[in-house]
């Protein structure tokens, strides 16, 4: 098993996050792991991407030109890594915000309103989990019980009381998930 994995948006969507949390997940399954960030010099509204990879086999280079899965959460980055998703890969997109939903024809593409649902669930701080368990939902890489495990090492000890609220929001991602 190998998956080249980039997640892209705005900073403060969590993306960086989210890739953090997949790479530990990986760790804790004896997996071979990258996490590649990459982010320009504004913490949040500015745009962000962060490639993670996980395989069975030893990985030659954090570098990618192309994906089997693309998580895209903005216009921008939909715009750049769109066409950089391998033929027979994955798209997965939040509605929220783009204005050109994919067109290729040679991808599963899927959607999730993970940002609607977060604000109407008054849990928009999990926005990025929500999206996580769609990712999960559609390709199973890690289990929940490892992204569990990479959550809390993720997060600072005195959030560990919100891991139970991350973890129902990753369960109603893998229900709010569909393909196009």
């Amino acid at each position: 098993m190998k998956q080249e994995i980039i997640i892209a948006g705005f900073g403060g969507q969590g993306v960086l996050s989210m890739g953090k949390i997949l790479a530990y997940s990986g760790l804790s399954e004896d997996k071979e792991v990258t996490w590649f960030p990459s982010y320009g010099p504004e913490q949040r509204g500015g745009t962000a991407n962060v490639t993670v990879i996980l395989s069975d086999d030893k990985i030659s280079s954090p570098i990618l030109n192309a994906y089997d899965v693309a998580i895209i959460l903005n216009q921008p980055s939909m715009d750049k890594f769109e066409s950089k998703v391998k033929p027979g890969g994955i798209l997965i997109f939040d509605g929220y915000g783009i204005t050109k939903p994919p067109t290729r024809t040679d991808i599963r593409i899927f959607r999730i309103d993970a940002m609607n649902t977060a604000s109407n669930e008054g849990n928009s701080k999990a926005f990025n989990m929500y999206v996580l368990g769609g990712l999960l939902k559609i390709c199973p890489m890690v289990t929940l019980e490892s992204v569990m495990q990479g959550l809390k090492k993720s997060l600072p000890e005195r959030h560990h009381r919100l891991l139970p609220m991350n973890e129902t929001a990753i369960k109603r991602g893998m229900e709010l998930i569909e393909q196009l």
